[in-house]
């Protein structure tokens, strides 16, 4: 099998997995609902299946993530997950009942979940000393983002939703051809040092709580959005249009937010970022038929997502030491994405209910938007390493 010879082969293979991995989500998260809705399902039950989808990162990077930090195993939990998921992806084209759609995201989401945390943790460990380089190599999966979500809305238009499963599968055969060069360097855990236990101290139970609320109040975003557009009479590939313009904005964000964390420092930053989103969630609320507002409300994501994200990533990489960074990651993934992720789905499926409830869902993201904002606050700012760490993000 072909091994990268260098430390910039690897981060070139780094780049494809990133590409690939955020290109499913291209797919999946803006037009999952869409593709359940035509096959009959109604708002409750699209909130309940992606639900699941959000719901299994609160298991599945946490389990996985044991497992690599105990064996020092990355680069083959990330084949694992990714061959897996690609062959349990085949019960998905199976025209199914509720409860068998639910059992078939479980599984295949379960493996597909386990990856992310693995691949934040080879790729800081592989910069090293050159995080500065994070926001440029984790940009390919915006990238991956912007391609499938204009191109998956182009060919939904054209040849309707029940294409999905073909383009996911195509997705998760690349997802699994980018990561097997991957070199298999376990790190290196000295079992004669005893463990220390995960770090809860006030500064990461507030922020967890703080990005458990944020995701919360992306609810609607991950499964309503495009039939939001749609019912203001939009098309699937105008949809995809705004969401790529979203990402556009988050890679742009992605190369300023090195320098802007180093001279800002985290806590501030994500202060404005959630303020931004509020405000963002409620554009969407009452500004849907402005070109310009709908606009405005996309490039926003470069707050909600892009600058919020690298400050995560490098708040939680510094805040666990290397036997512990999997879980680390996997934690941050778990509650936000997880936890935050699904409950407000499936809320938002609830509030949807028959489309008349559309604006309250987005009114509902903004007060989540909000409370998280307000959990920032209680972040400790007295911790001067927060700042530093911040400035090689």
């Amino acid at each position: 099998m072909f091994q990268p010879k260098n430390t910039e082969q690897q981060l070139r293979w780094l780049c494809a997995c990133y590409f690939f991995f955020f290109s499913i989500l291209g797919v999946m998260v803006p037009y999952l609902g869409v593709f359940f809705d035509s096959r009959g399902f109604n708002a409750q039950e699209i909130g309940f299946l992606l639900a699941i989808l959000m719901g299994t990162r609160i298991i599945a990077p946490n389990l996985w993530a044991i497992v690599a930090d105990r064996t020092g195993m990355r680069s083959e939990l990330i084949k694992i997950g990714a061959g897996a998921a690609a062959v349990s992806y085949l019960s998905f084209f199976y025209d199914g009942s509720l409860t068998y759609l639910a059992i078939s995201l479980a599984v295949y989401t379960f493996f597909w979940n386990a990856i992310l945390a693995q691949l934040e943790v080879i790729t800081l460990e592989t910069l090293g000393e050159n995080a500065t380089r994070y926001g440029a190599i984790r940009s390919w999966g915006s990238v991956g983002y912007i391609v499938l979500v204009v191109g998956g809305g182009f060919a939904i238009g054209h040849w309707g939703p029940q294409i999905l499963p073909y383009i996911g599968m195509a997705l998760f055969i690349g997802m699994l051809a980018s990561a097997l060069p991957l070199p298999a360097n376990r790190a290196k855990i000295e079992k004669e040092v005893k463990r220390q236990p995960l770090a809860f101290n006030k500064a990461v139970i507030w922020f967890l709580i703080s990005a458990m609320l944020l995701q919360m109040s992306a609810g609607p975003f991950y499964g309503f959005f495009v039939l939001y557009l749609k019912q203001a009479g939009y098309t699937e590939a105008v949809a995809g249009i705004f969401v790529a313009l979203g990402v556009v904005a988050e890679i742009i964000m992605f190369m300023y937010a090195p320098k802007l964390l180093g001279r800002f420092g985290v806590k501030f930053l994500l202060f404005i970022s959630i303020a931004l989103t509020a405000v963002r969630w409620l554009l969407l609320a009452f500004g849907v038929d402005s070109l310009l507002w709908l606009s405005l409300s996309q490039v926003l994501h470069a707050f909600t997502f892009g600058l919020t994200h690298a400050a995560s990533i490098q708040f939680v990489h510094k805040h666990f030491d290397i036997s512990r960074r999997s879980q680390g990651q996997a934690l941050y993934a778990s509650l936000s994405f997880g936890v935050g992720g699904a409950l407000g789905t499936w809320l938002c499926g609830i509030i949807w209910g028959d489309g008349s409830g559309a604006v309250t869902t987005w009114v509902f993201a903004a007060f989540c938007a909000v409370l998280s904002m307000i959990a920032v606050l209680f972040i400790p700012s007295s911790k001067p390493e927060i700042n530093r760490e911040a400035s090689t993000a």
